[in-house]
């Protein structure tokens, strides 16, 4: 297990990019490098990318060769590659989500098992935090946030359950937030098999790092980078990301998809690592447009 983050659907992954040697390959989300170091074992050139600097510097440790490390977020990723000499990649790979050192790592507030202050920054840089969101934001806001990115179907009572805490005393914490949540649910007697808060965890970390939008922004920039014949592969954790992946690979006349369903995780890979249940992996390859 890679110290830093356990990759999900790993030898799919590597699978679907067919590495071949000597080429070059863009992870576009490097975490702790358990893909990269992959690809690089099998020959590949990788340039690395990540918008978290404790992602880029733990990389560093690892003085891997034939890799390019950038700490900058993926939706700029035709520059990072220009800049880099990264024109004409063979492959291209995201995988989404929160890495489990982030998820470990009380201080960055992503977890909801874990006390930790109100964040869920995954570049720190970024002005805006989850505390901004749950204690500024008006009614109709934070509703249409857990509605929409979250598909909380109790989005309108924990709204106002989080509105009636917040007029008594600011709501600083990854526990207060999920203590707030979990009464909604103890209320209306709903038990459930996850933990009530992850929906409304997942839709604040969406609309912290604006995730749905740099990947709407950088997909297409990827058609720009592939070679004929390149792959691109998506992982992603959420029906909303999954839904982006499946329109775009659907719309773009020059990819050819090559997974007619997304790949999902073995039961062997879950019970190993629960994280990975959600996951789903979507691959397709550049191709020539031939003239009608």
């Amino acid at each position: 297990m890679n110290q830093y983050h356990q990759s999900v659907l790993k030898d799919e992954a590597i699978d679907y990019l067919g590495v071949k040697s000597g080429k070059l390959y863009i992870d576009a989300t490097a975490g702790g490098g358990g893909l990269t170091e992959e690809i690089i074992n099998q020959g590949g050139k990788v340039l690395a990318i990540d918008q978290d600097f404790e992602a880029i510097e733990y990389l560093k440790t690892k003085k891997l060769e034939n890799l390019t490390l950038v700490n900058d977020n993926f939706s700029h990723i035709y520059k990072i590659a220009s800049d880099n000499g990264f024109l004409k990649v063979a492959g291209i790979l995201f995988d989404l989500g929160v890495s489990s050192h982030q998820l470990e790592n009380t201080n960055r507030g992503f977890s909801f098992q874990n006390e930790g202050p109100l964040d869920m920054r995954m570049d720190p840089n970024v002005n805006i935090t989850a505390f901004d969101f749950v204690n500024n934001f008006d009614k109709r806001r934070l509703n249409e946030i857990f509605q929409s990115y979250g598909q909380e179907k109790f989005s309108l009572a924990i709204t106002d359950a989080i509105i009636s805490a917040r007029q008594i005393e600011p709501i600083r914490t990854t526990s207060q937030l999920s203590e707030i949540v979990s009464e909604v649910y103890r209320k209306k007697g709903i038990k459930t098999k996850l933990n009530p808060a992850t929906q409304v965890f997942q839709a604040l970390r969406i609309v912290v790092n604006s995730e749905l939008l740099n990947l709407k922004e950088t997909l297409p920039q990827t058609l720009e980078l592939l070679e004929t014949g390149g792959r691109l592969v998506v992982i992603s954790f959420h029906s909303l990301e999954d839904g982006i992946v499946k329109r775009f690979f659907k719309q773009t006349e020059s990819l050819k998809v090559l997974t007619k369903k997304p790949v999902g995780p073995s039961s062997f890979e879950i019970e190993s690592n629960p994280r990975s249940r959600s996951a789903k992996l979507r691959a397709a390859e550049k191709i020539v447009i031939s003239n009608k």
